[in-house]
């Protein structure tokens, strides 16, 4: 873990280089996921099933690859009840959040007569890719399909790694109304979706965070499918004032760090004596995770305490555009309303980002590594694709065609101008 003082000389400097610090997991990965890829679209189910095998450990067949039905509805009743309840809950909160998102379809003339518009529609088919392995998540299957069955998505198909499937997970995809899941992980379940293999036919899109792997199989299908984003190690910047409790804002800090060794949580504050107290709750706190030596890891090598007035924690946030930020001070507003580089933000001292993570609604799927910069954490749009149209009468295209025959003319393209200038009575009549 770094310390930086905003008064010391060469605190710009130091804090640049925690700016561009890259934190990729640092295994080369791009030659296995070529190789899978291509495997998967030239041999089809057949590699998804002996992948499966080599490296999940998990020997299937066509008959067993998907979950059935009645699997699905024995795991969800197997799930404890309060966890079903607060799956419940979530669903119902991040469906009226996103619901709130629906765009409005608009048809309109303009002064030349022209009437136009555009209208949305659904993405017809999309894939969630709900990661295994360390923990299950019954939050990632509610944040990617409940927003995708708001949109109107009529298929959602689920892969997950091949193993025993964790009650909540099914759940969470039962409350979601996901009933199509195939047990296939890793860059195979990527291509699987993209390329179809065997019973798995092909997705429009793909959405939902993975391992290295599973990033660099997406990265490599763009453009056969779409894709939600190239999700990257957690973050978080909490900004605090000395008034806060230092086990509140160290078990928040944590919270990301657990996720990763590659996580990375920071701490700017005004008060030196705080961030101290801040740091000797989280080196107790971590003895006491199941996940510590994950937070151990990621505090000790991507942490940092930054001490600095509060009136500059704007500028330093908007610098390192992180994937969570929490005001925790008197005044949250009047900081975050100065932001403009941020995934998600959590305004005063009872919103932990944890409450997002889960129930608080909005959805959870955010940009990371400073992608906040140019994009924003999955919705409704990103299920949704909008369609524009022109209708023109006779009127209408007297008004239109000369501009767009003097454009095409001057672009080089006569058959354009001829089109346009054929409906003007310009040229040869028809035969």
């Amino acid at each position: 873990m770094r310390r930086l003082h905003f008064s010391d000389a060469d605190f710009e400097a130091r804090f640049a280089a925690l700016v561009s610090e890259r934190r990729d997991t640092p295994e080369d990965v791009e030659a296995s996921v070529r190789d899978v890829l291509a495997a998967v679209r030239a041999e089809g189910l057949a590699a998804v099933l002996r992948f499966g095998a080599q490296f999940d450990g998990v020997e299937l067949d066509e008959a067993s690859l998907r979950v059935t039905p009645e699997e699905i509805e024995a795991g969800a009743a197997a799930c404890a009840p309060e966890v079903r309840d607060a799956i419940a809950f979530a669903a119902e909160r991040i469906r009226t959040y996103h619901e709130r998102q629906r765009p409005a379809d608009a048809r309109f003339t303009d002064a030349a007569g022209v009437e136009m518009g555009w209208r949305w529609g659904s993405i017809e088919a999309v894939g969630i890719y709900v990661p295994g392995g360390r923990a299950a998540y019954p939050s990632t299957v509610l944040m990617n399909a409940v927003p995708a069955k708001v949109a109107g998505v009529e298929r959602i198909a689920m892969v997950t790694p091949p193993g025993k499937l964790q009650p909540a997970v099914l759940a969470a995809a039962q409350a979601a109304g996901v009933t199509e899941i195939w047990r296939v992980g890793g860059a195979q379940a990527v291509a699987a979706l993209a390329f179809g293999a065997g019973p798995i036919r092909p997705v429009d899109k793909i959405v939902g965070p993975g391992n290295a792997f599973v990033t660099a199989a997406k990265r490599r299908v763009y453009g056969v499918v779409g894709i939600d984003a190239l999700a990257g190690p957690s973050e978080i910047v909490v900004v605090a004032d000395g008034l806060n409790r230092p086990d509140w804002i160290a078990a928040d800090l944590l919270s990301q760090a657990e996720h990763d060794p590659a996580a990375q949580s920071i701490l700017i504050t005004d008060d030196a004596a705080f961030a101290a107290r801040v740091e000797a709750q989280i080196d107790a706190q971590i003895a006491t995770l199941a996940t510590g030596e994950v937070a151990q890891a990621s505090w000790r090598d991507h942490g940092a305490v930054i001490i600095a007035p509060l009136d500059q924690s704007p500028r330093l946030v908007d610098a390192l555009a992180p994937e969570h930020v929490e005001f925790a001070v008197e005044d949250p507003d009047a900081l975050a309303d100065k932001v403009r580089h941020a995934g998600a933000m959590f305004l005063g001292r009872h919103a932990p980002e944890a409450i997002g993570d889960y129930v608080a609604g909005s959805n959870h799927v955010l940009p990371t590594s400073r992608a906040a910069r140019f994009s924003s954490g999955l919705s409704i749009y990103d299920f949704i694709k909008r369609t524009s149209f022109v209708k023109c009468d006779a009127a209408a295209f007297e008004a239109l065609g000369p501009a767009t025959v003097a454009l095409a003319e001057a672009e080089g393209l006569p058959a354009h101008a001829r089109s346009a200038a054929l409906r003007l009575g310009q040229g040869a009549h028809e035969s």
